[in-house]
């Protein structure tokens, strides 16, 4: 009887241990699939640098976004995925605390775009990315000398290595980060495009070649005309003409420069004054695109030593300094767009 009472005991207490147990669980997986209480439709979680899963899920307790967040806890050691990701996670209503989890374990981050563009100098860059908020500003006033020290770049300059293009980031990254992003590219497409360099190029290295790619890309304001552009500097290069052309003056006057080109700056004395000085500029004056360094180091064949701008962005090309002289008359003084010579003018 005793033996019967104890066997009957022990089942019931078995079934009601499984009862338990099996009801638990249940509550438990019910938990993790039952959607977040969030207010909104879309809900922006911000995860700052140092937080842990427990501060993030207490946070979210607190204010009523989650219930239950050492169960949540219990999710991520049973399932090791304690370590989150530091950024902006975005929740809709529909998520659940696994898909929670799920997101930041995975660092399922919000990321934003931001644009470099072909021609910008390196200030711009930088000026262009301080102004963006979401990005964490760890350079500060810098000037551009000191600029690639502060990256520590294995480059004497910084202007002209960053390469123009839309990059992808979170919230809160460096802008260092996304400067040595842009200089590792530029590094890349400058190998790629220097090892399918056309024969005869005047360029003894790739940073000669990037030099001329920054005047090509400042000179140009129709795409078509790029190689056509590096034809006409080439030539001048080979033949010991002076490049004569504005962008490097404009680059030479830095902040001087009002947005009126004169003669009286062509004559001023700079190392980028490319009217008075033979060759390139000591250094690139912007920062050029794929497509101005292809041109700069696969230049169109041709006879052209001059150009002049139409004023609708195109030029006109010309063999002979006569030629030019016309179409300046033509383009320039009968049509009045400026009170100079558009670059590269006759040779002085």
């Amino acid at each position: 009887m005793i033996r019967r009472f104890l066997a009957y005991f022990f089942a019931s207490l078995f079934l009601f241990g499984s009862l338990a147990i099996g009801g638990c669980w249940y509550f438990y997986q019910t938990y993790l699939d039952t959607p977040l209480e969030l207010d909104e439709r879309v809900f922006i979680l911000r995860v700052p640098e140092n937080n842990s899963l427990t501060s993030v899920t207490r946070d979210l307790w607190i204010d009523g976004y989650l219930r239950y967040p050492r169960l949540l806890l219990l999710q991520a050691k049973l399932e090791k995925t304690q370590s989150i990701r530091v950024g902006e996670y975005e929740l809709v209503r529909e998520d659940t605390p696994r898909i929670l989890l799920q997101k930041l374990h995975g660092g399922d981050v919000l990321l934003y775009r931001t644009s470099l563009i072909e021609g910008w100098s390196t200030m711009q860059m930088l000026a262009h990315l301080q102004a963006d908020t979401r990005l964490s500003d760890d350079l500060g006033e810098v000037e551009l000398e000191d600029l690639a020290s502060r990256l520590n770049l294995d480059v004497g300059f910084a202007e002209g290595w960053f390469y123009p293009d839309t990059y992808v980031y979170a919230r809160d990254l460096p802008i260092s980060v996304l400067l040595l992003q842009a200089h590792e590219r530029m590094q890349d497409i400058l190998a790629e495009e220097w090892l399918q360099r056309g024969f005869g190029v005047p360029y003894e290295t790739r940073y000669e070649a990037l030099i001329m790619a920054s005047i090509v890309e400042k000179e140009t304001g129709v795409p078509r005309e790029r190689a056509e552009i590096a034809g006409v500097f080439v030539r001048r290069l080979q033949l010991g003409m002076r490049l004569q052309t504005d962008p490097t003056i404009i680059y030479g006057l830095g902040d001087s420069y009002s947005g009126n080109l004169t003669r009286a700056h062509l004559r001023q004395a700079s190392p980028y004054n490319t009217y008075l000085n033979n060759g390139l500029t000591p250094t690139p004056i912007a920062n050029p695109g794929r497509d101005a360094i292809h041109a700069a180091l696969n230049p169109e064949q041709g006879s052209a030593l001059y150009f002049v701008a139409r004023g609708d962005g195109s030029h006109q090309f010309s063999d002979t300094l006569e030629a030019h002289n016309a179409a300046v008359r033509q383009f320039q003084i009968e049509q009045r767009a400026v009170d100079y010579q558009s670059a590269p003018e006759g040779d002085q």
